[in-house]
């Protein structure tokens, strides 16, 4: 276990040392990234591959050792499904509420790309599943504090 550990702690250290050079490397080019697309794809293009990649990578790890830190604990993995429920009924209940009407403006103008069908659907049951969410979150801060008053 703990030639993991070292392993891991090289690696995350020659791939920040990696990414501290191709930040100097952008910050060495200077305006000159701005102006000559030449600099610009020999010197911006291998950071942003750099930092996708860095961010596919701890996103797979850490969705990885979650869902594997569940499947250890079954009570755990439970109370997520429980959770995971509750969110597809409060998604399913937006979807529902969404209309798939036009999208305007102010004036009642229909604006670019903002035809009826399903992609309004979607944004309107997006917006209506955000402000169930901030509801809830609101909700759960305001009872927290509530219990909190009485219990003293």
């Amino acid at each position: 276990m703990k030639d993991i550990y070292k392993i891991a702690k090289i690696g995350t250290a020659v791939l920040g040392v990696l990414g501290v050079i191709l930040l100097v490397r952008v910050i060495a080019a200077g305006e000159a990234v701005e102006l000559d697309i030449d600099v610009q794809s020999s010197v911006v293009d291998p950071f942003i591959t750099f930092t996708f990649l860095m961010m596919g990578l701890t996103t797979v790890l850490a969705v990885g050792f979650s869902l594997f830190g569940l499947v250890k604990d079954l009570e755990a993995l439970k109370k997520a499904s429980i959770s995971l429920g509750v969110l597809v009924v409060f998604f399913l209940i937006a979807y529902a509420l969404a209309d798939d009407l036009e999208v305007t403006n102010k004036f009642g103008v229909v604006i670019e790309n903002g035809e009826a069908g399903s992609v309004s659907k979607n944004s309107g049951a997006l917006i209506i599943f955000s402000y169930f969410l901030g509801f809830v979150g609101l909700a759960t801060v305001v009872w927290g504090s509530v219990k909190e008053m009485l219990s003293k």
